[in-house]
């Protein structure tokens, strides 16, 4: 009975906080979850104010309390911004940020705080950079590629962003947009010319291996194609291309591309041309050789008739 009475005294630390955590976050929801639709801060933003309880619950940040991330708040939120509680490191990173993201800067910075090394190499990639050195507010940050941080479920199921069946969507939101591509000056053909490809078509049909945009590009570090350091770059083709396709050349991966198919881009276009030619004229001499011998048969079966009712 002491024994059980002492396992009892050491749960209760835990359970007290649990319970905190529990509370803080539902002294948020308590509003949250209830409010319905926009409003527009005082600098003018529209922010969407509800969060759903239970798909927050659900989600790998669903134990965390809301002041985690958003450190300039308060268990009170209505109180003023206290600057002084948000850690120096996350302070100076979401100075960089306010561009990007207008409502609260430090709760997307504050993701540095558990994914220090990833934040890292998002700064180094082509979507960092242009966030980071280039201030620009379309660039691609965390939120953009897994979504909401508070319904955020891990990549093996069906309503993430990152999962096989949906990361090239979610590439996609992006790099189908006309507008961005005249910015940047990209092709919008990219997923097209994905979805035509081999790749494509096995992914398409629910290949378990087939390659998708982060098996070639990576997807934290990502690199413009000309970087020397980007898997995709001429030099390092052959070794990325390798690893699924053994003994990959240099001619082999030149095949490989996002180009639409042109005057910039000729080989795979009349390669293609050629195919369709090919496949049509095998279908051409497989349908002329059933006419001829077709008609082959008829006339000899007319030519017996005829023998035949001359000799008798």
């Amino acid at each position: 009975m002491k024994r059980v009475f002492l396992v009892a005294l050491l749960w209760i630390p835990l359970l007290c906080f649990t319970y905190s955590a529990s509370a803080e976050t539902f002294t948020c929801l308590a509003c949250h979850s209830a409010m319905k639709g926009k409003i527009r801060t005082e600098e003018g933003v529209l922010i969407d104010v509800n969060v759903d309880g239970e798909k927050y619950s659900q989600s790998v940040h669903g134990g965390f309390d809301c002041i985690a991330c958003h450190k300039q708040f308060g268990s009170n939120p209505h109180e003023p911004a206290r600057i002084t509680n948000v850690p120096q490191g996350i302070a100076s990173l979401a100075s960089k940020l306010t561009h990007k993201a207008k409502v609260d800067p430090v709760a997307l910075a504050a993701c540095s705080e558990c994914h220090g090394d990833i934040y890292k190499s998002w700064q180094q990639s082509i979507h960092g950079s242009n966030v980071i050195q280039k201030k620009q507010s379309d660039g691609a940050s965390c939120v953009d590629c897994h979504g909401s941080p508070h319904y955020i479920t891990p990549k093996n199921t069906a309503t993430s962003h990152i999962n096989k069946k949906n990361i090239v969507k979610t590439c996609g939101e992006c790099h189908e947009n006309e507008g961005l591509a005249r910015k940047y000056g990209f092709s919008t053909h990219i997923l097209e010319r994905y979805y035509e490809s081999f790749h494509g078509k096995k992914y398409v049909i629910g290949h378990p291996n087939a390659p998708t945009c982060v098996d070639c590009h990576k997807y934290h570090d990502i690199k413009k194609w000309e970087d020397p350091m980007s898997p995709v770059a001429w030099d390092n083709r052959t070794e990325t291309c390798g690893r699924c396709h053994k003994g990959a050349t240099k001619k082999f991966v030149t095949a490989i591309t996002h180009k639409p198919y042109g005057k910039d881009n000729p080989v795979p276009y009349y390669f293609e041309k050629g195919m369709i030619v090919l496949l049509l004229s095998v279908f051409a001499f497989i349908v002329g050789h059933v006419i001829l011998d077709a008609i082959s048969e008829i006339r000899d079966k007319v030519l017996r008739k005829g023998k035949e009712g001359h000799h008798e």
